[in-house]
């Protein structure tokens, strides 16, 4: 009888991806709507409001500024308390403020709703799926992370076309409105339904965990690895951190693709198919590098920065051929993949799962950091020179990254050999 209750289980879908869907759901949509869709709102803002496009960009800036000084905060709270909890608590708020950014009327509120925003980004960008999939994922994690990962260029995908259509007909107000009621009415209450925030809650092993092992070794097995302590005093960590800074750091270059096709004569509908590329390359590098990882973090760590380097050198070789450009565009696009599922799974594999949404929480701030400072660097980089400059500085920043991860799985074998 038991038999035959082990095997109905065994042919049940495992609730991971359950798990799986909802940080899709996050990632398509929360993180879709914020991120991938900002743009879209610019132009129409601004000239309601009066003001310049770039004084109403600042409440980018002070989002990515207050994400990073929440991450530690946040990796704290999510090894503490309900992550089922948190994230769908999150979600509500940041539908609640897309609901107050429809009745601004002054730049200063959208400031504040920026840094609303990006205290719920902490819990749904950056630590969500690596958190959630770390714990429900014994096998094929890095599959499961490039997938959730991928969602949100999906989400923007689908929903700027959407945004675009609801700014002509009805107006910008009612954009922010709508995306309110969305993740109000069907995103927070499928994240409070249906995440779970151990497989143990739900009487289960992670997903391709061994049904023989005993609880005792089960217990040991998902706290393999180091603690925060001990990884904090390892210099690893701070590779890993500057790793983090450069990858990020590296992917706002593609800021900068669609005005350097224009300046090479090309219309700038051949410039937004460009743009489109390099969403393209990102979205399929964010799947294949999961798969990749999920067989060796040394592979997915040169696929992502050699790819990414020999991206933006096409780039540079080809500036005159549209067809060089469109390849270096797909290539640096698995550059930008790899920010998110190459950091995630490089520290996955450097300092295991004991305390990884502590140790991630922390190596997010340099994701954020990066983002932050590069944006603006770059272009007063530009600025003072040019942009083939800037990505030839790329190139040399990519290299650096691949040597960075390459010594840091060397410097783990060592240390779990010693």
């Amino acid at each position: 009888m038991k038999n035959k209750e082990v095997g109905a289980a065994e042919s049940r879908m495992h609730y991971g991806f359950v798990i799986v869907a909802c940080c899709c759901l996050m990632m398509g949509v929360c993180v879709g709507l914020t991120f991938s869709c900002a743009g879209i709102f610019y132009k129409p803002v601004s000239e309601s409001l009066g003001v310049p496009v770039g004084e109403f960009g600042i409440y980018m800036s002070v989002m990515y500024i207050t994400s990073t000084l929440m991450l530690s905060v946040a990796g704290n709270m999510i090894e503490k308390y309900s992550a089922r909890k948190l994230f769908a608590g999150n979600a509500a708020v940041m539908g609640l403020t897309f609901l107050a950014m429809s009745t601004f009327s002054s730049v200063w509120g959208f400031y504040v709703a920026g840094g609303v925003l990006g205290i719920t980004l902490a819990f749904l960008l950056y630590l969500s799926f690596p958190t959630l999939v770390n714990r429900w994922f014994h096998t094929r994690v890095g599959l499961m992370i490039g997938i959730c990962s991928a969602a949100s260029g999906v989400g923007g995908m689908i929903f700027n076309p959407m945004a675009g259509w609801i700014i002509s007909t009805w107006g910008w107000r009612w954009g922010y409105a709508v995306f309110g009621i969305i993740i109000l009415v069907f995103v927070t209450p499928l994240l409070f339904l249906f995440l779970s925030d151990h497989p143990a809650d739900k009487g289960l092993l992670p997903y391709g965990a061994k049904p023989e092992s005993s609880t005792a070794k089960s217990k040991v097995a998902a706290a393999e690895g180091r603690t925060f302590k001990e990884a904090a005093r390892s210099p690893l960590f701070y590779a890993l951190i500057l790793f983090a800074f450069l990858m990020m750091g590296i992917s706002t270059l593609n800021l900068f693709i669609p005005g350097y096709v224009t300046d090479h004569s090309f219309t700038l509908e051949e410039a937004a198919v460009v743009a489109a590329v390099v969403m393209a390359g990102v979205t399929v590098g964010k799947i294949v590098l999961g798969w990749i990882n999920d067989r060796s973090s040394l592979y997915g760590v040169l696929v992502t920065t050699l790819f990414g380097a020999l991206g933006l050198w096409v780039l540079l070789m080809g500036a005159g051929n549209y067809l060089m450009i469109l390849c270096g565009a797909f290539l640096f696009g698995w550059e930008y993949a790899g920010v998110t599922v190459q950091t995630a799974m490089l520290t996955r594999t450097v300092f295991g799962s004991r305390d990884y949404a502590r140790i991630y929480s922390i190596i997010s701030i340099a994701l954020a950091a990066g983002g932050a400072l590069a944006s603006g660097g770059w272009g007063l980089l530009a600025d003072a020179t040019s942009t083939p400059v800037i990505f030839e500085v790329g190139v040399g920043g990519l290299i650096v990254c691949m040597l960075i991860g390459v010594w840091s799985l060397m410097g783990r074998r060592k240390a779990h050999h010693s």
